[in-house]
């Protein structure tokens, strides 16, 4: 029954929606709310409830044309806004603490170019909602490989439990990656390129592909499934 009572749910909106308000609790894993396809009205009804109950909610692939005016509604709020770099997700919270506690857990997000930054930036807002510590090393793409080498040094160092790695095109930086490092790799392909095997379906299939053991890849685009995964990996193996 204990156990049960961690299933409770909240109506809002004439139920619009139902907030799973324990998940955190029953998972580790936020609820997080998916804002494409959403009306505006909608979409803020959810984010206040969730806000309202955990004093942190992460929305994730909000529409361009929205994006500014959420923006405006809760800066007047006195509310803490991470958006990342030209990322499409908002992490809003009341203050540091109402994040939470961090769980030891080290995650390192790499990405190719400076077009996969707002995907990887995705996985960067999921990891801070998981408590973990993140390293980051952008526009280290297969192309200048020295680049990728030299922030596998510093992210075996500072000794990360696992490894998001984000990349179009060929989306050859997963594989590389994973047969470099002795952790799980995260890859995540995104929906840059152009011709045969555009919109990620090259990157994704590259992935898939690899003969890098130690590398599972997400959905094309999914950076808060690469950040979601590596984070409960990561903290697993700090519990």
């Amino acid at each position: 029954m204990q156990y049960l009572s961690l299933f409770s749910v909240k109506y809002i909106g004439d139920q619009i929606a139902q907030i799973d308000i324990d998940r955190s609790r029953r998972k580790n894993v936020p609820e997080i709310v998916l804002g494409s396809h959403k009306k505006l009205n909608d979409l803020i009804l959810i984010l206040n409830e969730i806000l309202k109950n955990n004093g942190y909610v992460l929305a994730s692939k909000i529409k361009p044309s929205m994006m500014d005016k959420i923006l405006k509604y809760y800066g007047g709020k006195k509310l803490k806004i991470d958006r990342g770099i030209n990322s499409t997700s908002l992490l809003i919270y009341d203050n540091e603490t109402s994040l939470p506690k961090d769980r030891g857990g080290k995650v390192g997000i790499i990405c190719a170019g400076t077009s996969d930054i707002g995907i990887a930036e995705e996985a960067r807002l999921a990891t801070r909602t998981m408590g973990c510590t993140c390293h980051l090393a952008y526009d280290v793409g297969i192309a200048g490989i020295h680049r990728l080498l030299n922030s596998i040094v510093k992210m075996t160092a500072e000794k990360v439990d696992s490894i998001v790695t984000v990349a179009g095109m060929e989306g050859a930086l997963p594989a590389v990656t994973a047969s470099l490092v002795n952790v799980p790799v995260i890859g995540v392909p995104v929906s840059v390129g152009y011709g045969y095997g555009s919109n990620g379906r090259g990157a994704l299939a590259s992935m898939l592909q690899t003969c890098s053991f130690g590398l599972v890849a997400v959905n094309i685009d999914n950076g808060v499934g690469g950040g979601i995964f590596a984070s409960m990996i990561a903290n697993k193996g700090r519990s």
